[in-house]
């Protein structure tokens, strides 16, 4: 039996990048997935990929009235008991460079996009018993970078709206839960398209010097998703190969160049 047997999820930003990733493996795993975006063309060929346990739907998360277009779909397959609020968008800039309408863009998508979606999925959730809301926060939800303005503070946002959601929903069965990716190789962390291979030397740092992939932050969702996280909500979870965990040095002991090789052989 697949882990989501008979549940039906939403996930916006599917059409590429993590959300399709995770469209496809709760799909896998039992699902009934509504792929929601607004690329309209790459969003349908996922959904046919899928098959019939799959549909496409044109979803802008910062309009309220898509988010009814989006339960609607997914009330065909049955009672909804999954949603991952995926989709994001990023203007990297300094702050003196940032325009208000620019700003104001991102927490659209960002911020009020997951908002959105979670007070959407209220009602439907606890009328089947329950449910799991998963919301793609950021390592720069929990730390931040230069010219990351906009973004930082919605991922900030969203960090703190789980715990808010999780304590207001938990009495309905409504878990809720924030998941923190690190450097990812999607079209957003990697728009010019660099092989994997020379992506990884600018990963050097964290203690799994590589850069991620879009199924290590599905296989995270699929567990906040299942009944395997039953009693996980308003918590972190972090996917970054070790980012927030610090700087390797390799000069100082414990590191690399400090006994001259690679491991640690006798």
């Amino acid at each position: 039996m697949g882990r989501l047997d008979g549940k039906v999820a939403i996930i916006t930003g599917a059409a590429r990048g993590q959300g399709e990733a995770e469209a496809r493996l709760f799909a896998r795993e039992g699902a009934s997935v509504v792929v929601a975006d607004v690329l309209d063309d790459a969003g349908k060929q996922v959904a046919a990929d899928i098959g019939d346990a799959a549909t496409y739907v044109h979803v802008d998360v910062s309009r309220e009235a898509d988010w009814k277009d989006a339960l609607d779909a997914a009330a065909s397959f049955g009672a909804l008991t999954v949603l991952v609020n995926n989709a994001a968008i990023i203007r990297p800039a300094a702050i003196a460079d940032t325009s208000v309408e620019d700003y104001m863009q991102v927490v659209s998508v960002n911020q009020v996009g997951a908002f959105l979606g979670i007070r959407s999925a209220i009602a439907p959730m606890t009328a089947a018993g329950g449910g799991s809301i998963v919301n793609i926060s950021s390592i720069d939800g929990m730390g931040s970078k230069n010219g990351l303005v906009s973004y930082t503070a919605t991922k900030f946002a969203i960090r703190g709206m789980t715990k808010t959601a999780a304590l207001e929903l938990g009495r309905f069965g409504i878990r809720v839960n924030s998941i923190h990716p690190g450097g990812i190789n999607t079209v957003m962390g990697n728009p010019t398209g660099v092989p994997e291979d020379l992506l990884n030397t600018a990963f050097a740092s964290p203690a799994l010097p590589r850069v991620g992939r879009p199924e290590e932050v599905a296989a995270v969702a699929l567990f906040l998703a299942s009944d395997d996280a039953s009693y996980c909500t308003g918590a972190e979870f972090v996917v970054d190969g070790g980012w927030l965990a610090g700087d390797l040095e390799p000069a100082l002991p414990g590191g690399p160049e400090a006994r001259g090789d690679m491991g640690y052989n006798a």
